[in-house]
């Protein structure tokens, strides 16, 4: 399998894994659909969960603190058992039962293992089947805590339904067409036209590893991959500090201190074979 290993700018990305004989245009678009998949199960692990603690969204117009929508403007606040305010006045406040808010959370915690940048040192090839699976498991989840379903506004309800919920979030705007996705594989884009195989670019060889980036089109080459991993880059750090640090204490030593040292005694070696001291004496010389 051709190991391609996706990475961001920030650290985060992914391992993909095909074959010599695939499509390039296939290939891109398939790891396009990832990248976008990933955005959405990222801003739907935070939202479910404060889904589950304040409910559903209130419509747009009617968002605000509940609190000063019952002290000034008189109006009733619908209230269950589970009612917690939020504090950003988006929702509710009418959250689910804790049985509910733990069945949520465990599945946040299972997409979040599944898009973890971990996955590329643990060396764990992502699939788009793998991360439906866990759309899905957020889906059902989502309607057994509200099996009349949520509202159209909802971000959550659009989020899982589509790439929606993203607009005005910073993962919508690293959002990626499919289509017109381009793949940078040193300095070179992989070509998708005129059906291009995977071969065509990097050989033959099913054991090829690649870094990769992925953007928009028309944005040239990507910069280039540092010399030195941040692992190195931190060890190099600490060893010219720790270098910078001696120098620090032999500059603010005085320059005539090494006289008090034995080893600058001019009359060292006569003590010794004198045995006026415990170093080196001549031997059947005694104190």
């Amino acid at each position: 399998m051709v190991v391609f290993q996706i990475k961001k700018n920030d650290g985060d990305g992914f391992i993909y894994e095909t074959l010599c004989d695939s499509l390039a245009d296939d290939t891109v678009k398939e790891i396009a659909e990832i990248w976008n998949l990933r955005l959405r199960l990222g801003q739907l692990c935070g939202a479910i969960r404060e889904l589950a603690l304040y409910g559903p969204m209130k419509p747009p117009d009617k968002a605000g603190l509940d609190e000063i929508a019952e002290k000034y403007n008189n109006e009733v606040i619908i209230k269950n058992e589970y009612y917690q305010a939020d504090p950003t006045g988006n929702r509710t406040g009418n959250g689910v039962g804790p049985q509910l808010t733990e069945t949520i959370e465990r599945v946040a915690r299972d997409a979040e293992e599944a898009i973890s940048k971990n996955n590329l040192t643990r060396k764990i090839a992502t699939t788009l089947s793998l991360l439906q699976e866990k759309l899905d498991n957020i889906r059902g989840a989502v309607i057994m805590a509200y099996p009349m379903g949520l509202p159209e506004w909802d971000t959550v309800r659009l989020t899982i339904e589509g790439n929606h919920g993203l607009e005005g979030t910073a993962a919508g705007q690293e959002l990626l067409d499919p289509n017109t996705a381009e793949l940078w594989i040193a300095s070179r884009v992989l070509d998708r036209t005129n059906n291009h195989t995977v071969a065509d670019r990097l050989g033959r060889n099913e054991k090829t590893k690649v870094i990769c980036k992925l953007q928009k089109p028309g944005g040239g080459a990507p910069g280039r991959e540092p010399g030195v991993s941040e692992e190195e880059k931190k060890a190099m750090m600490a060893y010219y500090f720790k270098k910078q640090e001696e120098y620090k204490k032999l500059s603010e030593n005085d320059e005539d201190s090494y006289i008090n040292s034995s080893w600058a005694d001019p009359k060292q070696l006569q003590r010794s074979l004198r045995g006026q001291n415990d170093s080196i004496r001549a031997p059947g010389v005694r104190r």
